[in-house]
């Protein structure tokens, strides 16, 4: 049964107040997309409402809650696919949803910190910095003249965080049951991995320790700064204040002469040496979390604020990654389904000559043009299209990297379009690959391993009796799970007749009722509704 039904009708009624129907011409409405259409027409909310709202659809992902703002942040960089009118919405997206009161933060921090404001703080800024999805920034001064900012978790917004992903977690299942690609993708792992991910951001001490283990690893670097850390509880926090533009900014990267491209290529070898040399990489860098230094225009640095979501990948993964990246760079695309099928992702019985064509058909374009001529979301589309086709099994913690690509990509795109990426990133892979192949540092992590693999030895007794109880249970739980699975396969047979006879019903009556007379049709109309209703509350 479809959780938490009455939220996904407030979505449906948010969506139809808003008529995010009406913000992209009918023509270009892709055919997939139009049956959501139609159902936002269909809302009564929508029937009366001719809004000309400029920023509703800033206000529609607002109203919707956490998730739906994240996803405008993320769309929010990609300048190459949002029509201008809709991007300025999103960016706004980024630090200024709209606040909540000053009492209510005045009270949190004090609640919080166990201490008056004046007791902690020269000065506290009634007026905030910025707001976002998660958290509102005030700034503030200590006594002793320290510029800091306040960040604030927004009071209240966990039970809606908790109930949106069991909605999303409904629908991975319902598409892993039903689409290949969701399958392969590990949809539901992915979903329940980011609903931590997200969980997490409302903890501000894990966001502090984040920062702090950013700032260990870019000490010193003439590349990136990361701001102190002074305070810390699960709900504030306090940091240095920075002083920068950000990314965003171009128009002052310009008045102040700064080198775009080389500021381009900083920004993809921070990346590339938080994810190999650190394994510990920023992976929210939408614009409101990525700003430039502005103090010195000959040689800035960028700065990385909201370390709340951070990713880490296996040793293996990491290895598999930049071997594929090298293979890509190399044009060897042979090698890159070798690499593939060595780190266990393609299903036995696969075509590998056949999966080398279309990888080579998809990827190739991308390494022989600049940033501004290449279509990424359109090439990773078609990439997820071929792991679907030939069924890879793509490890879910992947999904992670490939968003932050995604961000790091159009962040380029802006900075400086004609940057060779391929040319900056082979130096770094190479190097970094070496290092993990070289037989002479094999040799060393294997003798470190040794005194383990002794200490172990005296378990293999117990182990092989634990062995042997496993088998014997095995068969019982074969059989429990031989018949949830024919249980399984009943519920979608039923499940798959209900969506057709709702599905074929519905677009029965909306036909009729489009030749209809005007009474005849409201009453068609109104019984459509009621069958979609009645598929989404069944």
């Amino acid at each position: 049964m479809i959780p938490h039904r009455k939220r996904l009708l407030e979505l449906w009624r948010i969506a139809a107040h808003y008529r995010l129907d009406t913000l992209i011409p009918p023509e270009q409405i892709p055919d997939k997309a139009r049956p959501a259409m139609t159902a936002i027409r269909l809302h009564p909310a929508a029937w009366n409402n001719h809004t000309q709202d400029p920023l509703r659809l800033k206000n529609a992902l607002q109203d919707m809650g956490v998730l739906f703002i994240k996803l405008g942040q993320l769309l929010s960089t990609r300048r190459d696919l949002i029509p201008p009118a809709l991007l300025d919405q999103l960016t706004e997206l980024q630090d200024r949803v709209t606040p909540f009161p000053y009492a209510e933060a005045k009270a949190r921090v004090e609640s919080s910190l166990g201490a008056t404001l004046e007791t902690l703080f020269a000065r506290f800024d009634p007026m905030p910095l910025a707001a976002a999805s998660i958290a509102q920034v005030h700034t503030a001064a200590f006594h002793d003249g320290r510029e800091v900012i306040v960040k604030i978790v927004r009071p209240n917004i966990r039970p809606q965080i908790i109930q949106d992903f069991e909605i999303l977690a409904w629908i991975g299942h319902w598409l892993e049951v039903r689409v290949e690609a969701a399958r392969a993708l590990h949809l539901s792992k992915v979903i329940d991995d980011y609903r931590q991910v997200i969980l997490n951001e409302l903890d501000l001490d894990q966001e502090a320790a984040n920062t702090m283990q950013m700032r260990h690893n870019f000490l010193g670097s003439s590349m990136m700064y990361v701001p102190e850390v002074y305070r810390s509880t699960r709900d504030i926090m306090i940091a240095e204040r920075i002083v920068g533009a950000p990314v965003s900014d171009l128009a002052t990267f310009e008045r102040l002469g700064m080198d775009r491209a080389r500021l381009a290529e900083k920004g993809l070898t921070i990346f590339f040496t938080q994810v190999f040399r650190d394994n510990f990489f920023h992976a929210d860098m939408h614009p409101g979390n990525v700003f430039v230094e502005t103090i010195n225009p000959a040689e800035p640095r960028f700065i990385a604020l909201d370390c709340a979501i951070v990713g880490e990948l296996s040793d293996n993964d990491r290895l598999t990654i930049a071997r594929m990246l090298l293979a890509v760079i190399q044009s060897n695309f042979s090698q890159l389904i070798q690499i593939v099928h060595q780190a266990g992702w393609i299903p036995q019985g696969t075509d590998q000559n056949a999966l080398t064509r279309d990888m080579r058909r998809v990827v190739s374009p991308m390494i022989s043009k600049p940033m501004d001529q290449l279509d990424f979301a359109g090439i990773l589309m078609q990439v997820m299209d071929i792991a679907r086709r030939y069924r890879l099994d793509i490890p879910p913690q992947l999904m992670l990297l490939i968003k932050t690509l995604v961000h790091v990509e159009g962040l380029g795109r802006d900075l400086y379009p004609q940057l060779d990426i391929w040319k900056l990133a082979k130096p770094i892979l190479t190097e970094w690959v070496s290092h993990r192949m070289n037989p002479v540092k094999a040799v060393r992590d294997f003798g470190q391993q040794i005194p383990d693999l002794l200490m172990g030895a005296t378990d293999l007794p117990a182990l092989l009796i634990d062995s042997l109880h496993g088998m014997r249970q095995q068969g019982a739980w074969q059989d429990r799970q031989w018949r949830e699975l024919q249980q399984l396969r009943m519920d979608i047979v039923q499940t798959r007749r209900r969506d057709w006879l709702a599905g074929s019903g519905f677009i029965a009556l909306i036909a009729i009722a489009s030749n209809a007379p005007w009474p005849i049709a409201s009453i068609l109309i109104v019984v459509a509704f009621f069958l979609v209703l009645w598929r989404v509350l069944i």
